[in-house]
């Protein structure tokens, strides 16, 4: 039985490795949630233990988690296009774009994910977790403008993984408290194209698109605490460092800081209360601090007219910080079934004077609507299911490099998915 055990979790690591995370633009280019059971619960699970992807959201509920297994994937939908009205001016020292409305192709993007658990003793655990971010992603056609692409270079876009592997240590309090933490290693994988027309303006424009993927690695550390307060109450946080990574030095005529780009700090805090003994209510409000990493949060002007693309002020997307507020209700049917449903808002982090160059990260999701459920199988084994429906949010804002009141870019999203996992209690 342990000789199986090692093989299944040997064959589960090698193929959640081998398919990097892809476009997930939910909340800015960080999921809604991590696992089928937090994705149907809209992510809304930092006070309640559910499966080894806690990990990912607070590590302190690990150690209540168990000996456990899961082993999932998310086929993820995002439907993402801009819409340019009004002509170019044509005046110098503009920059224009055609007319029209366009959308990206490459739609659907399989997304995996791997966690083990084991007890260590009645009072502790240690466990890993293989899981992904991502969203940056934009594949616009070279028919696009006229036949000349987005921005006149063809093909345009752009495409960024995500892909972390936590190690995680938690620790009982008492029977209903507990403290976490996890060190991450992250990995980044990066590729731009079709933005030749931006080589004036770059520090570096050998350095600045069509250079293919390349790759950026960093650590990083959670920490989490739950605790139940009073009975059928349970309060908890979490906090994840801002990750400092290498740099992308085959983009470092694009990304601020000579190819630069974090991963910024999050924190979230969150409750779960027992409605009755088999349902429970919870909430969680989670803030991403984007704003903190240079080549996110710098703003497009005016570091574009005072610095060079790369440099450490060049310009960037202009985001900045994103909270995001999620509700989620499970509770438990008869024949082994478990239901869940969840809801999250959050303003999108994309201000309407940085359109322009957010039509290769149109990041703009505000809401999330979300169902799941677990069917017991027997055997101490379980298959879990979610599906997330993001309806569409834009953003719309003038043309920064044209004319004032000349074109209006508008940018526009909305979101599928559906995830399955099956899990294997020890």
């Amino acid at each position: 039985m342990k000789q199986h055990t090692k093989r299944l979790t040997s064959m589960a690591v090698a193929a959640a490795l081998t398919l990097p995370a892809a476009a997930m633009a939910t909340n800015g280019y960080f999921a809604h949630g991590y696992g089928a059971k937090s994705k149907g619960l809209a992510g809304a699970s930092v006070a309640l233990p559910l499966d080894t992807m806690d990990a990912a959201t607070n590590p302190a509920n690990m150690v209540f988690v168990g000996n456990h297994m899961d082993l999932g994937v998310a086929l993820f939908s995002p439907r993402r296009s801009y819409t340019v009205e009004g002509n170019p001016s044509g005046a110098p020292g503009t920059f224009g774009l055609a007319p029209g409305k366009v959308d990206s192709d490459s739609e659907y993007f399989l997304i995996p994910n791997f966690g083990r658990n084991w007890m260590l003793d009645d009072t502790s655990s240690v466990g890993i977790t293989v899981y992904g971010n991502g969203g940056m992603n934009t594949d616009y056609p070279s028919s696009a403008g006229g036949g000349m692409g987005t921005f006149g270079g063809g093909e345009t876009g752009v495409d960024l993984a995500q892909l972390f592997i936590a190690g995680t240590y938690a620790r009982k309090i008492n029977d209903r408290a507990a403290w976490g933490a996890t060190l991450i290693f992250a990995y980044q994988q990066f590729e731009a194209k079709g933005l030749g027309a931006f080589a004036g303006f770059s520090s570096d424009p050998n350095n600045l698109t069509n250079k293919g993927k390349d790759t950026s690695t960093g650590f990083g550390v959670k920490l989490g605490i739950t605790g139940e307060v009073s009975p059928g109450l349970t309060l908890a946080a979490s906090y994840q460092s801002k990750m400092s990574m290498s740099e992308f030095d085959k983009y470092k005529g694009l990304f601020a800081e000579q190819g630069d780009f974090d991963i910024p700090a999050t924190w979230t805090v969150g409750l779960a209360y027992d409605v009755t003994p088999k349902s429970v209510l919870t909430f969680d409000v989670q803030q991403i601090q984007y704003s903190d990493v240079n080549s996110i949060g710098n703003p497009m002007l005016p570091n574009l007219q005072t610095s060079q693309l790369g440099n450490s002020d060049g310009a960037g997307f202009g985001w900045e910080d994103m909270t995001v507020y999620k509700l989620g209700y499970q509770w438990q049917g008869d024949a082994g079934w478990t239901w869940r449903v969840g809801f999250s808002t959050g303003s999108q982090p994309i201000p309407a004077s940085e359109v322009l160059f957010n039509i290769l990260a149109p990041g703009v999701m505000e809401e999330h609507i979300t169902f799941g459920f677990t069917k017991d199988m027997g055997n101490d084994m379980a298959i879990d299911f979610a599906a997330m429906y993001a309806p569409k949010s834009e953003v719309s804002g003038a043309n920064p490099l044209e004319v004032p009141g000349q074109q209006k870019i508008t940018l526009e999203m909305t979101q599928f998915e559906a995830a399955v996992n099956w899990s294997w209690k020890f």
